[in-house]
């Protein structure tokens, strides 16, 4: 059994509040595997590695007149930012029956692989670097946290944001990339829930038989 929610547009700090109802939901067995998909108000989120809170450039005032948050999370990976035009998802999956993190972070890479892969878009893995490329281009980002074996947090990918707003931060660290969207990669690019219905459909046709 398997689900998936959309809310809709979300600010962070509440999309955060209601995952986490859901994790203990899950844990004490009251609902499915679960696949919520959002879209934030424009926020930089601060992840558990060390150092992520240094890589975040534009001063208060800045981040003000852009109208944008700052929020630090117990996910992990360093800082980046979500905001409209970008699908956040956020499985809430039981790990106990295998509990192995570093598969599932591979596994939701694949997922969005075969998403992007679907519109033509020809993105991989970089060695040492989690989130899925174009070359040096990074199109989506994934950082997950765990809590008695569910899964939360998850993966952010990258359809038509205002990319100027990464200029706030290095994203996820990064000083040997740049960030970009399906908006930026595509001839024809596709509309947000056609990138959704697609998602959804790769993540479960991976996730369905393993979880």
């Amino acid at each position: 059994m398997q689900q998936t929610v959309d809310w809709g547009r979300t600010a962070y700090r509440e999309a955060w509040d209601r995952q986490l109802e859901l994790v203990e939901n899950r844990k004490a067995g009251g609902c499915a595997d679960t696949l919520v998909l959002t879209e934030h108000e424009p926020v930089f989120t601060i992840g558990a590695r060390q150092g992520a809170g240094d890589h975040l450039v534009w001063t208060q005032s800045m981040l003000e007149s852009q109208g944008i948050e700052v929020v630090k999370t117990n996910r992990g990976g360093d800082i980046t930012y979500h905001g409209p035009g970008q699908i956040v998802g956020y499985p809430i999956m039981s790990l106990r029956e295998r509990k192995d993190l570093h598969a599932y972070l591979r596994e939701l890479e694949e997922v969005l692989i075969r998403t992007v892969g679907h519109f033509g878009i020809n993105a991989t893995r970089r060695e040492g670097k989690t989130g899925i490329w174009i070359k040096d281009r990074k199109i989506a980002a994934i950082g997950v946290a765990v809590k008695s074996w569910i899964t939360y947090h998850g993966f952010a990918l990258n359809v038509n944001p205002d990319l100027a707003h990464y200029a706030g931060i290095v994203p996820c660290g990064i000083t040997d990339g740049s960030v970009t969207s399906l908006e930026q990669e595509c001839e024809a690019p596709p509309l947000i829930g056609q990138v959704k219905s697609r998602l959804i459909l790769e993540f479960w046709n991976l996730f369905g038989n393993r979880t």
